[in-house]
């Protein structure tokens, strides 16, 4: 993932949902209770963690019980010191008070609870990113000599690999054509960090590595539901020990048995702690609503690379604060221009101006004798139902055409939608090409020769790429 191209925008519930969500986990909720028990007679060790004689007390205020129950109650104080919710007094003697970010949790606002959950999860993230230690430590205890060689970690890359994998996650969960709200099968996400993207069929060396994957991801997930980042179906147990069927997952994922190998789906609260990780990384993760209080032309060229739902969901937001008067005329003053991303401004413009009803009639009126708006007037004005709409020009019509096409081109590439526009334009215009090299538009060499890629007729590309020849031909002089 590269942080030098927007991420596709995503959708945040409110936060104020997300504050109530993030005082609800498990671990959260644990810390803070810690917090309000820690007092005089509580003691730390060097580290800030609750010394192994005060873990029973403590698992004992917090309800917990049975073989883990030591575990958790650890992980929850360590939790509050992290996030300052627990203070250490003094250092030497192992001393802690409550600590003053407390009072952020019952008296604070939605976003200085959320800055609490999210030191919880860097905590847990770090956490998540050590080996199991557990072989470890019963070798230890049974006298046998520790080789940490073996250990084979590099904390640097599990930190990394994690960070992968969950920004993996978080891309097919905002991206228009991912699984969305649903959960992902964990080969698959394991696959997408280990199999390359050119690979046909896995070889046994890459199933084995894809096996490993799952296999930390699956105790990494177990460890990160806690905190409230993601909801994890864990690895059925009884293919824990068999190798060969995890190493099989890779190529089962359309398996209808597929969720035995593990299911895991970011939450809400997840999708609003990864957006900021990434943020905090230096990613342009942009996110539903960002624009909403800013001017018609960041509307238009921050949407300019949105998905066709998100771009709609901006835009219906901004909308939403303005009277569609005002914001019609604001919208034509930011969609002129005769720069690269004009015509995808005024592409932009179009659909927004699709949303506003018939209020907005004055404002393009006021346009129609404007050389870059005045088609984009007439077609908004047909489509809304108004009479008396002076027809265009054929020069307006293949100039509105070529700015049609240019936005398309750089909305969508050389999508399918657009071959079948060129199509359909070619086989309605017999003379399209002898004329449309003549239109003065910016990128009507750049539409012709796109054109000439697309058709699938060799002779109508023929004539299509002559014309564009001929329209850098005229700009040049």
């Amino acid at each position: 993932m590269s942080d030098s191209s927007p991420l596709p925008p995503v959708r945040l519930h409110p936060e104020a949902e997300l504050a109530r969500d993030a005082l609800s986990t498990p671990l959260l909720a644990r810390a803070a209770r810690l917090a309000r028990w820690a007092g005089p007679d509580t003691r730390v060790d060097a580290g800030g963690g609750l010394l192994e004689e005060q873990l029973p007390a403590a698992a004992e205020v917090l309800g917990l019980s049975g073989d883990d129950a030591a575990a958790y109650a650890s992980e929850a104080f360590r939790v509050a010191v992290d996030t300052g919710l627990v203070e250490i007094v003094d250092e030497e003697a192992g001393t802690v008070a409550t600590g003053a970010d407390l009072a952020l949790l019952t008296g604070g606002s939605p976003q200085d609870v959320l800055g609490v959950w999210l030191g919880a999860l860097e905590t847990v993230l770090a956490d998540a990113s050590v080996p199991d230690l557990d072989h470890l430590v019963d070798a230890m205890d049974a006298g046998d000599e520790i080789d940490l060689s073996t250990l084979d970690w590099d904390p640097e890359a599990e930190a990394e690999f994690l960070d992968g994998v969950l920004g993996n996650l978080y891309l097919l969960t905002v991206s228009e054509d991912g699984p969305g709200d649903a959960p992902v099968p964990l080969p698959a996400l394991a696959a997408s960090m280990i199999v390359p993207s050119d690979m046909g069929e896995p070889t046994n060396d890459v199933l084995e590595q894809v096996s490993d994957a799952m296999m930390r991801l699956d105790d990494q997930f177990r460890l990160l539901e806690p905190v409230g980042l993601v909801e994890y179906q864990p690895v059925d147990e009884a293919l824990m020990a068999d190798v060969e069927g995890a190493e099989e997952a890779a190529a089962a994922v359309d398996d209808t048995d597929v969720s035995r190998y593990g299911m895991v789906r970011l939450t809400p609260l997840g999708l609003y702690g990864l957006r900021a990780r990434l943020l905090e990384a230096g990613f342009e993760s942009p996110a539903v609503g960002d624009l909403a209080d800013k001017g018609a032309d960041a509307l238009l060229d921050g949407t300019a690379t949105f998905p066709q739902a998100a771009a709609h969901a901006e835009t219906v937001q901004w909308l939403a604060r303005r009277e569609p008067l005002a914001a019609a005329r604001e919208l034509l003053a930011a969609a002129r221009g005769l720069d690269a991303g004009a015509p995808l401004r005024r592409l932009r413009c179009q659909q927004a101006l699709s949303l506003v009803g018939a209020e907005a009639e004055p404002a393009l009126r006021e346009v129609l004798d404007d050389p870059e708006l005045g088609g984009l007037a007439r077609v908004w004005l047909t489509e809304a139902g108004f009479s008396d709409v002076p027809p265009p020009s054929q020069d307006l019509v293949f100039w509105l055409t070529v700015d049609t096409l240019a936005a398309q081109l750089a909305a969508e590439g050389n999508s399918d939608e657009l071959r079948a526009l060129v199509e359909g334009l070619a086989a309605q215009h017999s003379g399209f090409f002898a004329a449309a090299w003549r239109v003065e538009h910016p990128a009507t060499a750049d539409v012709l020769e796109a054109m000439g890629r697309l058709h699938p007729d060799k002779k109508i590309a023929k004539e299509a790429r002559k014309a564009a020849f001929k329209a850098r031909s005229q700009q040049g002089g």
